[in-house]
């Protein structure tokens, strides 16, 4: 396969959730208007878990705006429970540890940590606010798992499987935020 764009249809690939197995893009994606697939690291990383937490919160606008939410991570589905054991989510977090969905949607990890970290001042502010959030909120580090220089990745697919947003990271804070996503879907609901 080759890196999605806005038109591309999404592939039908097969994917297991930390309590589900089997299920396939085609499966999942009459139950909404539209689908995110938010792509992170793992669910240890410790800006993950913050993610994670956030989506979680704001999962009603969400749905209020037509969109049912996966995220993608390297992570077993075993660690994933057992991460969440005290926190079910409004979503489905989909187990890649063999990291087929990284490969095939061609979203790459960085060469380096370096590499991985943003260079822009405005980038690089972004970032230290969001792990100055991230310390506040009392997130610690987890199990390590997966390329710890993976780069995140966002898609929006419609109904109908076309795919109306693809953003590939260039560094581990070029993200939108889940406010911006949000405003995003908002917008077309």
């Amino acid at each position: 396969m080759a890196r999605l764009n806005v038109g591309d249809r999404m592939p039908d690939f097969a994917f297991d959730t930390a309590y589900e197995r089997g299920l396939t893009v085609n499966k999942v994606l009459p139950k909404a208007k539209r689908t995110v697939f938010w792509v992170l690291r793992y669910i240890g990383c410790t800006t993950c878990r913050y993610d994670v937490h956030i989506l979680a919160q704001e999962y009603a606008r969400f749905e209020k705006a037509g969109a049912q939410l996966f995220v993608v991570m390297q992570s077993q589905p075993e660690n994933v429970r057992a991460d969440l054991a005290d926190n079910r989510l409004p979503f489905e977090i989909v187990c890649d540890p063999q990291m087929r969905i990284y490969d095939a949607l061609e979203i790459y990890a960085a060469p380096s940590k370096e590499a991985r970290m943003p260079t822009d001042p405005e980038q690089i502010k972004k970032l230290e606010e969001k792990k100055q959030r991230v310390k506040e909120a009392g997130f610690v580090h987890g199990k390590y798992e997966g390329n710890e220089q993976q780069l995140p990745a966002l898609f929006v697919v419609e109904q109908d499987g076309v795919v109306s947003y693809a953003h590939y990271a260039k560094n581990s804070i070029d993200m939108p935020t889940p406010d911006e996503m949000l405003k995003w879907l908002e917008e077309k609901a």
